[in-house]
């Protein structure tokens, strides 16, 4: 299999760059493209391209014929810096709000279309950034081939928060905590102690300042939360209406973050998709791509990229 790489491209900001990577197609490579958009607190490097027991998501969808790409947001993994990380967090609003991303996306995507020569690509998302993504499938549904929502973030009727800072910091003590929390009391480890002993050095290595802090942690842009504040309090950024692309919802079963009652709003309200599933998946949470049944995360998730199993009906 050809090996993965990295590479820089400018973001919408005047001096900032996107750090994004590149598994080629295992073979015909060029042919099809899949972009990842990671979620609120780690980069393309702890997702879609990490390694479990020598094997990856992107290699999985890389020996099915495509192109992976991901993209880091501004603030995370190789990415520039927000100027105003490097001030007080209650100096400012929410840095890298959806809107922001999204542009930032379109420059991904136009690189990605640009580099292979071909007039679109498939999306495959995760948490925060499926709004991001439906976001940009509603700006440029010229450039969607297919859509695939993984553990998304729909519209619920709550409270409107309080204000949030510009950004955060995050341990991998906290991330253990969010990894386990769904898990049902009795139920078998599905991140294995082992897996996640080498993945939190990693994590805390995507922040060059994270060993400067006590204890040490990752900063990240505060955009991610606000945004999943506001879907929580009624108000998404994107009319799902406007998804025009197939569209696949996946998600893990004890998934708290995207319940049966969130994808089934959002699966109804994608009214102009021609296509639409919601899988749901055994034994997994939100995390479910770093998990012991990430396989089955990754066998549906190509099948419906590949437009398989079901692409005569909507179900």
């Amino acid at each position: 299999m050809p090996q993965p790489y990295v590479f820089a491209i400018p973001s919408p900001v005047p001096g900032l760059e996107l750090h994004m990577f590149h598994q080629p197609a295992a073979a015909n490579p060029g042919r099809r493209a899949v972009l990842y958009v990671h979620g609120a607190t780690f980069p393309t490097s702890l997702s879609v391209a990490y390694r479990f027991d020598g094997r990856s998501w992107a290699d999985a969808m890389a020996d099915a014929g495509f192109d992976v790409f991901g993209v880091d947001f501004l603030g995370f993994g190789g990415s520039s810096r927000y100027p105003g990380m490097a001030v007080p967090a209650d100096a400012g609003l929410p840095l890298g709000r959806a809107p922001e991303a999204a542009a930032q996306l379109g420059c991904a995507v136009h690189a990605v279309t640009i580099r292979l020569g071909i007039p679109r690509i498939s999306l495959v998302a995760h948490s925060w950034g499926c709004i991001v993504a439906a976001l940009f499938a509603t700006q440029r549904p010229d450039l969607m081939d297919r859509l695939v929502l993984f553990g998304p973030i729909a519209r619920r009727e709550g409270p409107a928060n309080p204000p949030l800072p510009a950004w955060q910091c995050v341990t991998s003590a906290a991330q253990w905590a969010r990894f386990v929390a769904d898990v049902p009391p009795g139920a078998p480890d599905v991140l294995a102690p082992a897996h996640f002993a080498a993945w939190a050095p990693e994590y805390l290595a995507s922040d060059p300042a994270s060993l400067t802090r006590d204890p040490p942690s990752v900063a990240i842009p505060g955009g991610p939360r606000a945004d999943i504040a506001d879907a929580w309090a009624g108000r998404l950024p994107y009319d799902p209406s406007g998804i025009t692309a197939p569209l696949c919802i996946l998600r893990g079963a004890w998934d708290s973050l995207c319940t049966d009652a969130d994808a089934a709003w959002l699966f109804d309200a994608c009214t102009a998709a021609p296509v639409k599933r919601d899988v749901k998946l055994s034994g997994g949470t939100h995390l479910m791509h770093l998990e012991a049944g990430r396989a089955a995360l990754y066998r549906d998730a190509i099948a419906f990229l590949h437009g398989e199993a079901g692409d005569s009906y909507v179900a």
